[in-house]
């Protein structure tokens, strides 16, 4: 059953993490953020609407990139329950789709709770001071990418960007809820 996210709190500042990578590098907050500002995105491997969504959100991370904003992806997921999304796949995943941002790995799962995030793919939008303006989808793709789809996250963050703020609609991520450990859920 599919997970929406709720509405962002506009202004709520970017919470902190230290997490491994799939490079095998540790990364930061500070050490992924853009000059212009970050895009972090809760995501998994197995996750059918991440794997309709990546297409897009790879083009998109790769133009913002020239914006001066970057993204990060995150996985949560109790790899326990659901060994797809184990670091080790995360690795391969990584390199079968090429992706040109960091991806993370998330085990204790504490930085998906301070961001709040319920689904994959979720993605939180940051201004240059990390700043949250905006907290949604990366466009209306489902299961496969939707050719043509409004591109709601890298219009978003373009605007962001350039005036510091999003003018347009932000609607609500839409996906697999995040699978907490001991099914605790929030």
């Amino acid at each position: 059953m599919a997970t929406e996210s709720p509405a962002g709190e506009p202004g709520a500042p970017a919470p902190a993490f230290s997490l491994p990578a799939t490079d095998g590098r540790t990364l930061t907050l500070a050490g992924v953020r853009g000059e212009r500002g970050l895009v972090v995105v809760f995501m998994c491997n197995h996750c059918p609407y991440v794997r309709g969504a990546l297409p897009h959100l790879i083009r998109d991370a790769l133009e913002l990139a020239a914006s001066g904003v970057n993204v990060v992806g995150i996985s949560s997921n109790d790899a326990a329950a659901y060994p797809d999304d184990a670091f080790e796949r995360m690795v391969a995943f990584a390199a079968q789709w090429t992706l040109p941002f960091p991806y993370l790995h998330d085990e204790s799962q504490q930085v998906a709770r301070a961001y709040g995030a319920v689904c994959t793919p979720e993605c939180f939008g940051y201004d240059a001071a990390l700043k949250l303006r905006y907290r949604g989808r990366v466009d209306a793709s489902r299961h496969a990418p939707l050719p043509g789809a409004r591109r709601d996250l890298f219009e978003a963050m373009r605007e962001i960007a350039s005036e510091g703020v999003a003018q347009g609609p932000q609607y609500p991520a839409l996906g697999c809820s995040i699978k907490w450990k001991g099914n605790a859920g929030r």
